[in-house]
Parts: structure tokens; C-alpha cells; sequence
């Protein structure tokens, strides 16, 4: 059984708060994700001044007056805070993961000690990010929204070429849309990816209401899940509304575990818990009505009823114009 890798996103859903942080990794622990991942950025470094804000930041800021800027550098979290929640994670027992936007958080996040790199859908064009972050050669899970499949192949060539080696890269299909339509999902996708990228993971990150495209992602071979959640969907920020509560989150989580189970090692066989229920649900050969020894068995006389401890009835058509080695009762088994 394949264990998909689930990395629940926190994101920038603290608003600011180290303590809703805190809070966040705790609710990601008790739901049973493997890693709770944050967004590592220095704003003057991402944002320029004069940057407009994504429609649907615009509908659920903290402040509709601020500029994205404005917006993002309440957000950031300085290098106490990543060892603070570092030590949280520990402390909590799940890993640590957080989202580099820039060179310095890169570099940061290094130093940090982290192993594993999320580079995010808008950074797939950004060469220097890009190159940065291979010259690490630590693992890479590359997120693909608002990609085609050359940008992707394109990405992959640069992370390679200078120091990640491929067995290393993992790629999420995911939409950049919060929520995400679910007619633009096309988790379809996701296969498209396994075939044309088959040395890599395949997963998704999954921007749409709901846990239901995430465990069908699973089913369709996914390796990864990555899912935004918060404290509550009402909070003012840009991330919450498209994102899971906690009870969804652990539903969400509850139910690819099911899914991973359900899907099984693809071998046709008769399963444990269905054996008690053969003899039960199967027919043997019967006597129709009675029948005298020496007689023929015709298809009047001769039937399939349950249960199945007697001869199979797919051998009925062996038994018609035999003789009746007995007499037989009606409903009664017949012996060889």
C-alpha cells in the first residue's frame, strides 16, 4: 500500500499571530498530517510597491484599503518565529515545512536545516529562485499551477542542471485559483503528469471547497496532498475562505487513509473477509423435487440453491442425463 504523503498548509493563515501559528500545527498534528507547512518570504523581496492585489485577496483582507504589500508584510514571519515554530513542530511531533518566495528565505531556510524545498506555482518561472534552491540539492516538491507541460519540463531541466538530482523532484498538478472550480480542477491531469514525467511523485495541491478532490486524487495515483487549512473560514486573510477547518481537515485525512486501504495491491483474489461468505452466497446442486435412485436428472428435477457445500452448481450441465446414485428428498445436496 502506497502512503500518500499529506502536507496539511498553513500558509500564511496565522495572520501575523505566532500563537495562532502554534495553534495551527497543533491542529494539523492531531489530524494526522506529516508535515504543517508555512510561507517564508521577505516582502520587499516579493512585492513591489505599486503591486495589485488577486481579486479574491481584494474579498478577504484584514484591511481592503491596504496595498498587497501592505498586505504580505504583516504577514511575514521573521527567523525567531521559524524557530519558535520549529521547536513547536518538535515539540508537537510532526515536521516542519515552509514555502520559500525569495533568495533570502531560501538561504534562511538552509540554514534552518530544512531537507525538503516547496518552490510554489508562481515561482515555477522564476530563474533565480529556481537555480538557488537546485544548487542545494536537498528534495523538491515542485507545485505547477498556472503552468503547461514546457514550463514544467522547462523548470525540471534548470532544478536538474544545476545540482537537484531527479529522483529528488516531486510534482504537484494544482490550479491557482482560490477556491479552484471544480470544473477546473482536471485532476485527469494528474495521470497526464505520471506518464510524461514517470521518474517522478506525482501529487496535487488542492485549492478547491471540500476534502472530496483530494481523495480522489489518491485514487488516481497521487503521491502527495497538499491542502490548505485554517482556524476558521471567517477569519479576515486571503488564504482562509478557500481553505479546511480543522474537523475537515482531519475528515480530509481520515479519509485518504481509508482510500489508500480501499485501493489495495491491484491483485483480483478472494479477499479475507469475503471467504465466510461463500458457502453462504454461492449454490450447489439440489434435488428439484424427489427424486428415486436410478432416475435421470433433468431440469426438471434438478436445481442451484444455496448454500454452496455441496457440488458447484457450474456443474450442472456434467450432471443432466447422469442417474441418481440415491434417492433424494426435495432441497437435498447431490453427491457424487
Amino acid at each position: 500500500m502506497q502512503k500518500t504523503l499529506i502536507i496539511a498548509e498553513a500558509g500564511v493563515n496565522h495572520n501575523g499571530d505566532l500563537n495562532m501559528a502554534k495553534k495551527l500545527i497543533e491542529v494539523a498534528c492531531e489530524a494526522g498530517a506529516d508535515f504543517v507547512k508555512f510561507q517564508s518570504f521577505k516582502t520587499e523581496e516579493v512585492v513591489s510597491l505599486n503591486a495589485p492585489k488577486a481579486a479574491y485577496q481584494l474579498e478577504n483582507a484584514l484591511d481592503k484599503n491596504e496595498s498587497q504589500f501592505e498586505m504580505i508584510k504583516k504577514l511575514e514571519l521573521d527567523k525567531k518565529a521559524h524557530l519558535e515554530l520549529i521547536k513547536h513542530c518538535k515539540k508537537c511531533g510532526i515536521a516542519f515545512l515552509s514555502t520559500p518566495f525569495d533568495l533570502p528565505s531560501i538561504a534562511l531556510l538552509d540554514e534552518l536545516g530544512l531537507d525538503i524545498f516547496k518552490i510554489p506555482s508562481g515561482e515555477i518561472t522564476n530563474l533565480p529562485l529556481l537555480k538557488a534552491i537546485a544548487k542545494l540539492n536537498k528534495k523538491v516538491i515542485l507545485s505547477t499551477g498556472m503552468s503547461d507541460i514546457n514550463e514544467i519540463k522547462n523548470a525540471l531541466s534548470i532544478l536538474i542542471q544545476n545540482g537537484t538530482k531527479a529522483e529528488n523532484i516531486s510534482i504537484l498538478h494544482a490550479n491557482t485559483a482560490y477556491p479552484t472550480p471544480f470544473e477546473d480542477m482536471n485532476l485527469n491531469a494528474i495521470k497526464s503528469l505520471q506518464k510524461t514525467f514517470s521518474k517522478h511523485k506525482i501529487g496535487l495541491s488542492d485549492h478547491s471547497l471540500g476534502l472530496h478532490c483530494a481523495v480522489a486524487a489518491v485514487a488516481l495515483g497521487a503521491s502527495i496532498i497538499e491542502k490548505h487549512f485554517t482556524l476558521d473560514k471567517n477569519l479576515a486573510g486571503p488564504d482562509h475562505k478557500a481553505s479546511l477547518e480543522p474537523h475537515e481537515l482531519k475528515a480530509m485525512i481520515k479519509a485518504i487513509r481509508e482510500c489508500e486501504l480501499a485501493l489495495g495491491d491491484g491483485i483480483k483474489k478472494i479477499s479475507a473477509s469475503e471467504k465466510e461468505n461463500l458457502c453462504i452466497a454461492r449454490k450447489s446442486l439440489v434435488a428439484k423435487k424427489e427424486i428415486k435412485k436410478g432416475e435421470l436428472f433433468t431440469e426438471l428435477n434438478l436445481s442451484t440453491k444455496r448454500p454452496a457445500n455441496g457440488i458447484s452448481a457450474m456443474r450442472y450441465d456434467e450432471f443432466i442425463g447422469r442417474r441418481a446414485n440415491k434417492d433424494y428428498k426435495k432441497d437435498e445436496l447431490i453427491q457424487e
